[in-house]
C-alpha cells in the first residue's frame, strides 16, 4: 500500500470493514485508520492529524458522506492515534468522539498533550501538526467493559494500560476481531513480524504482558493493527509477548554494559533493522523513543 490507499479487510470473518494508509511519518504501511461501515458508521482511530484529508478522501472513495459518520473511536490519546480527532470531528459533524475517561480532557484541550508529544518524539515532531480541540459536548467517555452501539453490531472496550493508562482495545464480535491499539505491538506486513512499541513515559512491561492476555481472552481470529493493517491472529500474541520480554532484557543488559543512557539509545538506533523499510531517520527515531520508554520503566522499578 501507499499513502491514501484504501483496502477492504478480508481477513478471517471480517466484513464491511476497510482501512486507509494515512502515510504517517512519510512512511507507507505504518499508520492505518479503520472505517467500519456498520448501520452507524465508525472510524477507529483518527491518525496523526497531518494528512487527515486522506481519511476524508477514503470516505469519499467508499461512498460514505462525512455527515454519515456517527462515531470516532479513539483507542488512546497519543497523537498518532488521536491527533486527527478535532479535524475529523469538525468535518464529521454528527459524530460522537469516544475515548477513555482519562483521555477526554486531552481531546478537549490538547495543549498539554502537544507539549508532551514534542518532548517524547524529538525531531519526529515535524511530521505532526498541532491538534485541534474536540468540543466537550461531542466527547463521550469509556471505561473497561463499556460498549459502543453501532446498530447492527457493537464495539466492546477493554482497558489495556501497559502502553498508556488511557488505552482501550476494542473487541468486534461480529467480525471476530480486536482493534489492538498499541497493545499487540507494531505489525510489519511486508516482513510478517511484530515489533515492540514501548514509548515513554508510561510503558509498563507487566501491564503490557497482561494486555496481550486481555486480547487473547477474546479468542479473535483477526487482529486489526493501527500500525499496520489486519492480520490473522495465529501465534502473533505469543510472538509479541516474547518480543517484549527480550527487548526489555536487551535494553537492560546494554544499560548495565554502557552505564550511560544516551549511549544505550545510540547503540540501538545505530543497529535497528528497520532502516531499509522505514527509512533511516524514522527507524532511528522510533527505536530511540522505544529505548527511552524502557529506560524509564526500568527506573520506575527502582523507585
Amino acid at each position: 500500500m501507499t499513502a491514501g490507499d484504501v483496502n477492504e479487510v478480508t481477513t478471517g470473518q471480517c466484513s464491511d470493514l476497510y482501512y486507509v494508509d494515512t502515510g504517517m511519518y512519510g512512511t507507507a504501511e505504518y499508520g492505518a485508520v479503520y472505517v467500519l461501515d456498520a448501520d452507524e458508521v465508525a472510524l477507529v482511530d483518527t491518525g496523526i492529524g497531518t494528512h487527515h484529508d486522506r481519511i476524508l478522501d477514503a470516505l469519499d472513495e467508499l461512498d460514505i458522506a462525512a455527515d454519515a459518520v456517527e462515531h470516532l473511536v479513539v483507542t488512546h490519546v497519543h497523537l498518532d492515534h488521536a491527533g486527527g480527532a478535532g479535524f475529523l470531528a469538525d468535518t464529521c459533524e454528527n459524530a460522537t468522539v469516544w475515548v477513555h475517561e482519562q483521555g477526554a480532557r486531552h481531546l478537549a484541550d490538547p495543549s498539554r498533550l502537544w507539549e508532551g508529544t514534542k518532548a517524547a518524539v524529538g525531531d519526529q515532531i515535524e511530521w505532526y501538526t498541532e491538534p485541534e480541540p474536540v468540543p466537550e459536548d461531542r466527547i463521550e467517555t469509556l471505561a473497561d467493559g463499556d460498549a459502543i452501539d453501532l446498530g447492527d453490531r457493537e464495539l466492546q472496550a477493554a482497558h489495556a494500560p501497559g502502553h498508556a493508562p488511557h488505552q482501550h482495545v476494542f473487541h468486534d464480535p461480529a467480525n471476530d476481531a480486536v482493534f489492538t491499539a498499541d497493545a499487540a505491538g507494531i505489525y510489519v506486513p511486508s516482513l510478517d513480524v511484530v515489533r515492540e512499541t514501548t514509548p515513554p513515559p508510561q510503558f509498563d512491561l507487566e501491564r503490557a504482558l497482561a494486555d496481550v492476555e486481555t486480547i487473547r481472552s477474546f479468542e479473535p481470529s483477526t487482529l486489526l493493527y493501527p500500525h499496520f493493517g489486519p492480520a490473522e491472529t495465529d501465534d502473533r500474541l505469543t510472538e509479541y509477548e516474547a518480543r517484549l520480554e527480550s527487548w526489555v532484557a536487551a535494553v537492560a543488559e546494554k544499560r548495565d554494559e554502557l552505564a550511560d543512557d544516551e549511549a544505550v539509545v545510540e547503540h540501538f538506533a545505530e543497529t535497528t533493522e528497520m532502516a531499509e523499510l522505514w527509512g533511516e531517520r524514522k527507524a532511528r527515531g522510533e527505536t530511540g523513543m522505544n529505548v527511552r520508554g524502557v529506560l524509564r520503566y526500568l527506573d520506575s522499578r527502582e523507585e
